[in-house]
């Protein structure tokens, strides 16, 4: 069971300045149209650029509406034995719906 955090849990982090790194999955195309400043590590390379995750405090895991992010947690999980990931529920369909309603999402 992979462990999630919601986009209220992280606007509070992001909020209260708290060190963490966030990750967005998407692909390219998608990160440019709108993000949430996290690093961009399509899914596909989350393995390859496993070397740029940080392991020395929470990583929360974000795609357009969770189910990449799920997946690169998982893969993460299993492959390295990652045990700081969290995956962001709903994605940034979720942070759009909550916080932004006029973000452009792809």
């Amino acid at each position: 069971m992979i462990k999630e955090i919601t986009v209220q849990e992280l606007k509070a982090k992001i909020d209260n300045k708290e060190d963490f790194q966030l990750i967005d999955v998407r692909e390219t195309f998608e990160y440019e149209t709108s993000n949430l400043d996290g690093l961009n590590i399509p899914l596909g390379g989350i393995l390859i650029e496993a070397d740029q995750i940080a392991q020395d405090k929470p990583v929360i895991i974000q795609c357009r509406s969770g189910k990449r992010s799920a997946a690169a947690v998982m893969q993460l999980e299993q492959m390295l034995g990652l045990t700081n990931l969290y995956n962001l529920k709903g994605g940034i369909v979720a942070w759009k719906e909550a916080f932004d309603p006029n973000m452009p999402v792809y």
